[in-house]
């Protein structure tokens, strides 16, 4: 078995090398290249590997024949097109919490650095000006922490400013009210929140509806002489707006460790009074660098190689521990998947997918993403279940879930149904001792049978000599039936009959078994 192909294109700690290849992945560490030079590389690699210094582009994209998963080592993904990669079937992972610790520790130094002035007294006591009277700070135990964002390292944040005597008050549309409890915080609105901060962190990925969240308006409605510290994307705060309430005391202090441009060489902040900046620090300690740098490597080696899906943004999660019991399940609503898609025709505005038993108390996102792309794949041979989600919400189609956990017929079950202009359609399945996938039903009939390679579904009246007269015609053109399967709703009415075939059905078979009597429909199916 080939070996996957991984490319570190950025400097990051050598240990995440030494994972790769420990975990069976041939390795290359090749750093600094020109978009032109890895445009030319990239098309030989199952992986990549960056940080922040590589932009993974549509162009490296397209390039990228053979690319599975893009690995950052660190939070932010702002150098990867995350719609391109989706829409190639590209995972991309980031690594979440290898430096929260970091970045909060960070934001508690900035908090600080504000409060008494430490930079400015630093460098006017260096140039021998002892200003002694020359900074009155002020305390930060009692104060009003505005934390905008609750998520992984505003929650550190938060503890540690709680430990430090703050009161913490938490702006997050996905902050839940036992989740404020739980971490002692007041959980209120952006504008409530910004009336009665002392001090502001940000903590939030920058989206659509997180671009300028401090904004000329919202520094306005600040309560005067707050200090502001942003230590998590540039464009969350409008820098402009932020220099005007600087001079005009709305806002005491501001501390950015990012900017909107980066690297920041010019910037309307520089050189304003009671302005603090870093260069990007706050991933910067000796120890985030190695745990993001491990974990990265740990995550990518792991979907390699075992399949397992974590951190991942474009996909649902899916663990090494998970991956070998979801395994059979995926390939089962795979192969359910395929085969609506193959049977029916038209726009299909909706697919439910329906789990049942054993099933139902699985993950159910990879199961979803598995039905889907094998229901687009008899579409497109580009679909993996990666971009299947992408693609069926470009093209309208309505997702729906649902879960029974008690057993029915079958102690566990997967259905897929489609809505058509002839109503509603479903086929269903189960697993053979628990790891063979088994179709047991189409349409409402009861037929089992395994979905592999070449087959034949036939729709037909059920009649005496039918089945003598298909295995005839498929004879004397030379095609072996390998297994074959027959399902009815009655004595006399409409069957099915599925039969496996030891090499593809020739089109003009095909039509030969459409004109026998009693053939209602005759399809060709591939798995």
């Amino acid at each position: 078995m080939t070996k996957p192909r991984v490319l570190i294109s950025d400097k990051m700690d050598p240990n995440a090398a030494k994972i790769f290849a420990e975990r069976g992945c041939d390795v290359d560490v090749i750093t600094g290249e020109t978009p032109e030079q890895l445009i030319a590389r990239i098309g030989d690699y199952d992986g990549l590997a960056i940080r922040s210094s590589t932009r993974v582009t549509k162009e490296v994209l397209d390039a990228a024949k053979n690319l599975k998963v893009i690995g950052r080592a660190g939070i932010g993904v702002d150098n990867v097109d995350i719609p391109a990669a989706s829409a190639q079937g590209v995972v991309v992972m980031n690594t979440p919490f290898g430096n929260s610790i970091t970045t909060a520790e960070h934001a508690i130094a900035m908090i600080f650095a504000l409060a008494r002035q430490i930079p400015e007294a630093n460098a006017q006591t260096q140039a021998g000006l002892w200003p002694k009277n020359g900074f009155m700070g002020v305390e930060v135990t009692g104060k009003t922490l505005g934390l905008i964002g609750a998520g992984n390292i505003g929650s550190i944040v938060a503890s540690r400013a709680l430990g430090l005597k703050m009161k913490v008050v938490a702006f997050d549309p996905f902050l839940t009210e036992e989740r404020a409890i739980e971490m002692g915080v007041e959980k209120a609105d952006l504008d409530t929140l910004l009336a009665k901060a002392d001090f502001i962190t940000l903590h939030t990925p920058l989206t659509d509806q997180t671009r300028n969240i401090l904004s000329r308006e919202n520094l306005a409605k600040t309560k005067k002489g707050v200090r502001i510290v942003n230590c998590a994307r540039g464009g969350l705060i409008d820098e402009a707006a932020l220099k005007d309430a600087l001079d005009s005391g709305q806002v005491a202090g501001a501390a950015l460790d990012v900017f909107q441009t980066e690297p920041a060489k010019e910037s309307p902040l520089f050189g304003t009074p009671n302005f603090i900046c870093t260069p990007h620090l706050g991933a910067s300690t000796t120890e985030a660098q190695v745990n993001v740098a491990l974990q990265v490597a740990e995550q990518m080696a792991d979907y390699l190689v075992n399949g397992g899906v974590t951190n991942a943004l474009n996909m649902p999660s899916l663990s090494a521990e998970e991956a070998p019991k979801l395994k059979p399940y995926m390939a089962l609503a795979e192969k359910l998947g395929s085969l609506v898609g193959q049977l029916t025709t038209g726009s299909i505005p909706r697919i439910s997918i329906h789990t049942e038993g054993a099933a139902a108390e699985l993950n159910a996102k990879p199961i979803v993403a598995a039905v889907l792309a094998g229901f687009l794949r008899t579409q497109s041979d580009t679909v993996n279940m990666v971009n299947a989600p992408f693609l069926a919400k470009e093209r309208g189609i309505e997702i729906r879930e649902v879960k029974t956990e008690k057993a029915g017929d079958y102690h566990t079950l997967v259905r897929v149904s489609v809505k058509t202009d002839a109503g509603e359609r479903s086929v269903a399945g189960t697993l053979f001792g628990n790891a063979q996938p088994r179709l047991v039903e189409i349409f409402g009939i009861g037929i089992e049978a395994d979905l592999d390679g070449h087959m034949m579904y036939i729709v037909n009246e059920d009649a005496p000599g039918f089945i003598g007269r298909i295995g005839t015609l498929l004879g004397e053109n030379g095609i072996n039936i390998g297994t074959f399967h027959l399902g009815r709703r009655e004595a006399g009415g409409e069957a099915i009959l599925l039969l496996s075939l030891d090499s593809a059905l020739p089109a003009d078979v095909l039509e030969k078994a459409k004109a026998l009597p009693g053939v209602k429909r005759a399809m060709r199916l591939a798995f």
